[in-house]
């Protein structure tokens, strides 16, 4: 494994990382699609194994449980100095006042509660899961900081926002001294580069590294078009997952599939793989987050390093794009309701 910097820290970080949001007690979570310690265990330990040091994950992930089977894992299976562990916050965690948003006293109070689950004395990447409208910047900035000071945090993160958000944060810190937001994880494929025209340049300039959710395009990008099978994730996702990918770029999205499948026929590898290599060809790119839920998945991810695509291949791949509607995020209240759904009556 090539170890990189994350941004312009000296932090050196897997160009693959794990996206933990796959694991969690289904009870807790996802009964469909997440997978429980038992299954989850060997998966994290075959990504450690196979050179990765980078696991994402969020306070959200199963209401906890996720931070709780990874940090556990890693405990067992890794040297704590050679992992990466990056976590969020900002989703409800509960109902009632101060369960969820980015006030200095939801970031105290959540930090507290992540480093107990992850059973750890430090977190690495520490990251807002999106902006919180309902807090002033400066109060979440300045709270952010401090963390950093009192030695939780090692590093800043954010997550999908308007890339002006994002400008505005990157100055705020700047002006006041606070430490600085160095990635920005967010959502970007070949099936959706809208981020291409603001934030991914914003990052560039400002030397931010970026961290991507949904490369596969909800595994879009790993099956041919026609393909019948669907991931059970994919199947739950409902509405949400038409905000991501909606039928007016249906068109496009099928010659984008179609170039996918036509180019690893040619390098004689799986479509996962051309999906992630051409991420790897984009300058702003750390890692993306592979959600494995299988070896086979994780070891995909891996081989995508040794794929080198041709300026022709890229071509290809990018030429049948479309512009789409710019995606960003939910609303509050929309989040707010799917915690109801899933655990009615919660209170953590």
């Amino acid at each position: 494994m090539r170890y990189i910097k994350l941004g312009r820290t000296g932090l050196d970080v897997s160009p693959v990382a794990i996206g933990a949001m796959t694991y969690g007690e289904p009870d807790r979570g996802h009964p469909v699609w997440s997978k429980g310690e038992d299954e989850a265990r060997p998966l994290i330990k075959h990504a450690l194994e196979s050179g990765i040091n980078f696991f994402d994950t969020a306070n959200l992930y199963s209401l906890g449980s996720s931070e709780e089977i990874l940090g556990r894992a890693l405990n067992d299976f890794a040297d704590r100095d050679e992992v990466v562990i990056a976590t969020k916050l900002r989703h409800p965690m509960r109902l009632g006042p101060n369960g969820r948003g980015l006030s200095r006293k939801a970031i105290m109070t959540e930090v507290d509660h992540s480093l107990r689950r992850l059973g750890t004395d430090y977190i690495d990447l520490y990251q807002i899961h999106r902006n919180d409208h309902a807090t002033p910047w400066e109060e979440t900035l300045e709270a952010l900081s401090d963390l950093v000071t009192a030695g939780k945090v090692r590093y800043l993160g954010a997550s999908s926002m308007h890339a002006w958000e994002f400008a505005k944060a990157l100055h705020l810190q700047k002006q006041h001294g606070w430490a600085r937001f160095v990635s920005m994880q967010n959502h970007y494929n070949l099936l959706a580069r809208e981020e291409e025209r603001e934030m991914i340049p914003l990052c560039l300039d400002e030397g931010v590294g970026t961290i991507i959710w949904s490369p596969l395009a909800r595994g879009r990008l790993a099956r041919a078009w026609d393909d019948a099978r669907a991931s059970a994730r994919s199947e739950t996702d409902g509405a949400y997952a038409d905000l991501l990918y909606s039928p007016e770029e249906e068109a496009a999205n099928r010659e984008i599939v179609n170039a996918v499948g036509q180019v690893a026929e040619a390098h004689g590898v799986g479509r996962a793989q051309v999906a992630l290599a051409w991420l790897r060809r984009q300058p702003v790119v750390t890692a993306p987050l592979v959600g494995a839920g299988s070896i086979q998945q994780i070891d995909d991810a891996v081989a995508s390093l040794d794929v080198e695509l041709s300026d022709d291949e890229v071509r290809a791949l990018e030429g049948p794009y479309t512009p789409r509607y710019d995606w960003q995020g939910v609303s509050d209240e929309a989040e707010l309701e799917a915690i109801r759904q899933r655990v009615p009556g919660m209170a953590l």
